[in-house]
């Protein structure tokens, strides 16, 4: 094993009694033993952070640090300052690994001479079933360089989760995840890209997420606007920023993709905060409204998006009582089925 690089494994905790003990044990029955757990407790109320000091003491390489709370990107970032790895992975508290993962990321970095590896991922939620995939893996081992990877994620393909990875820690900027925004995850990630060579994904589906409805970016509740929506609008229009310095190549992808975002932000905001206080939503409505005509000329954007892209231009607010009525409709029609 001294052979071996140490991997440091982030699991930021907060408020998570039920689920903690699974997902710290997928980690310590890694087949990669070399491995230091950090169990960042974010100010946890329900006595998890006391759950995690015992957790401790089944393993030595657990160590647990306890800190105000302040979201998953602070304690990220936090853990990242005491992480001695020279490879970082993370786990979500609610999640769980199987147990050769981090030796099959391992194994794919040293095969293909990247500085990070990921793997796929699959769902399952409250009752056990498994759900759609977000992304799909691939049946051999790809390797993509950075700017096709970048690609991917402007279409929507790319999987941007941090959790399914194992990078080397030296990839990592000083201001790591960005505190109190969600859509963290591709905000770092496309910070990163320009400074890799590329990475390789791995077949099959090692990290397993756990659906848990309130958690996070997960809504609750129909009716809620989760603030995602408006992050991830910032972050398309930072990609569009990399991309003019960094891949020139993909300005259609990143336009593309900056309306793609903004027109999920209009399919999702509650009518009531459709008003002309609200500025994002003001600037989002100008943005569209500018630039109809280079969407329209947009090889990338379907037919769909840019029908989306013209109604939302002429009256959002009319569009938007109309897609809840339709939606509405037909899920009363599936019931009735």
């Amino acid at each position: 094993m001294a052979d071996k690089p140490l991997i440091t494994v982030i699991v930021p905790v907060y408020n998570i009694m039920e689920y903690l003990p699974r997902c710290v044990r997928s980690v310590t029955a890694q087949t990669y033993e070399r491995l230091e757990i950090i169990l960042m407790d974010d100010g946890s109320t329900d006595g998890t952070g006391e759950l995690c000091d015992r957790l401790a003491l089944e393993d030595p390489r657990i160590r647990v640090y306890h800190k105000e709370n302040g979201g998953s990107s602070s304690a990220r970032n936090l853990a990242l300052t005491h992480a001695h790895g020279e490879y970082v992975g993370f786990v979500d508290s609610d999640d769980y690994i199987e147990p050769d993962m981090y030796e099959r990321l391992y194994q794919g970095i040293c095969r293909f001479g990247v500085p990070l590896a990921q793997i796929g991922r699959d769902e399952i939620d409250a009752e056990g079933r498994l759900l759609p995939n977000i992304c799909e893996p691939p049946p051999e081992p790809v390797i993509t360089d950075s700017k096709d990877f970048f690609r991917e994620l402007l279409l929507h393909r790319g999987d941007c989760s941090f959790c399914t990875k194992l990078i080397r820690r030296d990839l990592f900027p000083r201001e790591a995840f960005p505190e109190g925004r969600l859509n963290e995850d591709f905000h770092l990630l496309i910070r990163m890209l320009p400074q890799t060579d590329g990475l390789v994904s791995l077949p099959g589906q090692a990290y397993h997420v756990f659906y848990r409805i309130g958690s996070n970016s997960r809504r609750a509740d129909r009716e809620s606007f989760s603030r995602v929506f408006a992050d991830s609008v910032d972050n398309a229009d930072m990609a569009a920023r990399i991309v003019r310095d960094a891949y020139p190549e993909l300005l259609q992808e990143a336009f593309r993709f900056g309306v793609f975002q903004r027109l999920e932000y209009l399919l999702h905001i509650p009518i009531s905060r459709m008003t002309r206080d609200n500025g994002q939503y003001r600037d989002i409505v100008r943005y569209l409204r500018k630039n109809w005509l280079p969407s329209m000329r947009n090889k990338i954007l379907t037919g769909k998006n840019k029908l989306y892209h013209t109604l939302f231009a002429i009256a959002p607010r009319g569009i938007r009582r109309l897609h809840r009525a339709l939606r509405r409709r037909a899920i009363s029609s599936a019931e009735a089925d």
